[in-house]
């Protein structure tokens, strides 16, 4: 009977340890082929939700401005405020009261980055300021350049035409006391012969431009 029960018991145990060596083996496959699948649904996911990357446009600031003022003084050129609609590295299109971006295109950077760095370079090309800088760059500052781009935008007329806009609001504030010395709205308006976006970020480009050219001529009236 003895014998018996432990014949039986070691085809148990044998049946056991089968089992077990399914279930060890079972559980290695399962840590190697889920993150393979995870893996293979991610790509799968960003090649059909994604698509391919939006085409990126810069803009320039004027190569130089011709003005018969020029300063000692040094100034900040602080990153503009914005809404968030602006606030962002997409083109934003307007079509009467309803924003939306331009498909498929992008900013290097968001437009308030872009916007400061540009100005900072129109400043510079000018030859007129003595020195000009963004926060956190040590120098002492005599004068900021507070800005807040009020539009930045496409505007659509019609199917397949419209204008590029740029408004930006503007103050000068002495740096010594806190103390606002003059404010201007500066507008900049250009046409924009398609409605492809080399075409948008041309008119844009254009747009900036003006508004840089007399950022940088009423500044030095200014100060």
């Amino acid at each position: 009977m003895i014998q018996g029960a432990a014949a039986g018991g070691g085809r148990r145990v044998a049946a056991f340890a089968g089992a077990g060596l399914f279930l060890n083996r079972l559980e290695g496959w399962s840590r190697r082929a889920v993150p393979l699948l995870a893996m293979t649904l991610a790509v799968a996911g960003c090649s059909l939700f994604r698509g391919p990357p939006p085409e990126t446009y810069d803009l320039a600031a004027p190569r130089s401005i011709s003005t018969a003022n020029g300063t000692a003084a040094q100034l900040l050129v602080p990153e503009p405020s914005a809404l968030k609609t602006i606030d962002s590295e997409r083109i934003v299109v307007a079509s009467g009261p309803r924003l939306y971006y331009y498909p498929d295109a992008q900013w290097p950077d968001r437009i308030t980055r872009v916007f400061q760095a540009r100005a900072i370079e129109a400043y510079e090309n000018s030859r007129k300021v003595k020195a000009v800088g963004r926060p956190g760059e040590g120098l002492s500052i005599d004068y900021q350049i507070v800005t807040n781009i009020r539009s930045f935008e496409y505007r659509e007329e019609a199917k397949g035409s419209g204008f590029a806009h740029v408004e930006v609001f503007v103050k000068i504030m002495d740096d010594r006391n806190g103390r606002v010395v003059a404010t201007r709205t500066l507008t900049g308006n250009a046409p924009v012969s398609g409605a492809t976006a080399t075409a948008v970020v041309a008119g844009l480009d254009a747009a900036l431009a003006e508004v840089l050219v007399e950022l940088v001529r009423w500044t030095l009236q200014v100060v």
